[in-house]
């Protein structure tokens, strides 16, 4: 006999929003059970639905805010409650800089223990909005319903919603849904004149959104990048592979539309391999140059369609700046630039000291950086493509000059247990610590703490209306 489980009725709390925690998540406590709440910000009061009970801690959504905080504002976008991009909208600018401080230092302080001789005030961003020069978009035959779309969809006042078209952003968790957009406001005015023009033309002719479960479909991705420098935009379609005549010939015509913008400077044409979700099987330029040029404290940086570089160009040169601030560089210093991508912080580095050595897993980031260097005549450098998590890094490290000095930006996991216990034997005098995770940042100095002082630590906001948040760490040996 099928006996189907009764579904548990759902359990309802009120609570008053206490904190912001980690990944934009506020926190309230009930008889002093921390519960993780989404949908409220700092100072709220609110009803909400519990999701998920553990031992230690609860997991909430807010169905209703009882009474708000001072600090909460009515968010910009239209699409705020359903697209994941911006968990902070909901919060004046200044809180988010509040917590966003609070939560590196916690970082250090609470989970592990660090002792930090000075935590630097926040560096704000210029822009709270506006201020990405990378956004990619992905297209899906599966559109997500927002609940008002739930609701409304069977209202004969309503117009009827295509489901099997969908241009914006994925849901998180469903890899084959896609909420359709109208704007974001973290890219540019004119970033999101091309996202309309390339929406309308598309689906109007009726090219076909890829299929995520069924890999049938042609439209997989538009990114749109910008260079403030040059104060243009890159635009670059990705299809799945082997477009028939007709696809091909609305490609065209559409890359000429967005071309005739006079702030677009060039249009790529690319195609993924069909099962995969990342790999590139070849692109070309249909318009305008391969590269847009950007700038940072002087130094030029060609950037190739797919190539990596820091979305936040208004914040950049502070950024940049503030790295080598505390790195402390020495004309007579051997540099190295560990993580180094495609030298953004090597090559403005370069001009302070005898040389820079940058090492870095990705060999087209390698190869950029050489590029770079010869663009800019930078003759002081050395780039190599090198896995810095082998169990031989010791052997490849002994063959390169030894440093004076090292930054290091490594990915969000943090750095690797190969590299933290070569640098503890080799006792380098200077480190400089950048990263985007301050909890794996805070792990690892907590290990390199055995003989490296930490002697500040500054948050640098890259990403307003995020959770997101960069910091640097000034590390010297103890004496």
């Amino acid at each position: 006999m099928n006996i189907s489980k009764k579904k548990k009725p759902d359990v309802f709390v009120e609570l008053e929003i206490e904190s912001s925690g980690f990944n934009g998540v506020s926190v309230g406590r009930i008889d002093g059970m921390v519960h993780f709440v989404e949908g409220a910000v700092p100072g709220d009061t609110v009803r909400a639905r519990v999701t998920k009970k553990k031992k230690n801690y609860v997991e909430c959504k807010t169905v209703e805010i009882l009474q708000k905080s001072e600090n909460r504002i009515e968010p910009l976008c239209e699409h705020f409650d359903n697209c994941g991009g911006c968990k902070r909208q909901d919060l004046i600018y200044s809180e988010q800089l509040k917590w966003k401080e609070l939560n590196v230092k916690e970082s250090f302080q609470r989970l592990h223990k660090v002792e930090v001789g000075n935590f630097e005030k926040i560096l704000n961003a210029p822009k709270e909005f506006y201020y990405r020069n990378k956004m990619e978009f992905s297209f899906a035959n599966k559109r997500w319903l927002t609940p008002e779309e739930m609701n409304n969809q069977d209202k004969e006042e309503n117009p009827i919603i295509d489901k099997n078209f969908a241009f914006g952003l994925h849901i998180a968790g469903a890899f084959d849904k896609v909420l359709d957009l109208n704007i974001c406001h973290l890219q540019q005015h004119k970033a999101n004149e091309i996202f309309q023009v390339t929406k309308k033309y598309l689906k109007s002719n009726n090219i076909t959104a890829n299929s995520a479960r069924e890999h049938t479909g042609l439209l997989r991705n538009l990114i749109i990048r910008y260079s403030q420098y040059e104060d243009n935009f890159m635009v670059i379609l990705i299809t799945n592979p082997n477009p028939d005549e007709n696809e091909m010939n609305h490609i065209n015509i559409w890359a000429k539309i967005i071309f005739d913008l006079d702030y677009v400077s060039s249009v790529i044409f690319a195609q993924k391999e069909l099962n995969s979700p990342v790999k590139i099987i070849e692109h070309h330029t249909l318009y305008g140059k391969d590269y847009l040029l950007e700038d940072i404290l002087g130094v030029k940086f060609q950037i190739s369609p797919f190539s990596f570089f820091q979305t936040n160009p208004s914040q950049l040169n502070n950024f940049i700046q503030s790295i080598l601030d505390y790195s402390e560089l020495q004309s007579d210093e051997i540099l190295w630039d560990l993580y180094c991508g495609t030298g953004s912080i090597s090559l403005p580095a370069s001009k302070f000291v005898k040389k820079v050595i940058g090492l870095e897993l990705v060999e087209s980031s390698i190869f950029d950086a050489k590029s770079n260097s010869a663009l800019n005549d930078i003759n002081n450098t050395e780039f190599y493509a090198v896995d810095l998590h082998t169990k031989t890094l010791p052997d490849i490290f002994r063959k390169i000059d030894k440093p004076d000095n090292i930054i290091i930006d490594p990915p969000r996991a943090g750095i690797h247990n190969n590299v933290i216990n070569h640098l503890l034997e080799l006792e380098i005098p200077k480190i400089t610590y950048v990263s985007c995770n301050p909890t794996t940042m805070a792990r690892d100095c907590e290990l390199l703490s055995e003989k490296y002082e930490i002697i500040t630590v500054k948050p640098v906001d890259m990403f307003p209306q995020t959770y997101h948040i960069e910091a640097i760490a000034k590390l010297r040996l103890k004496k």
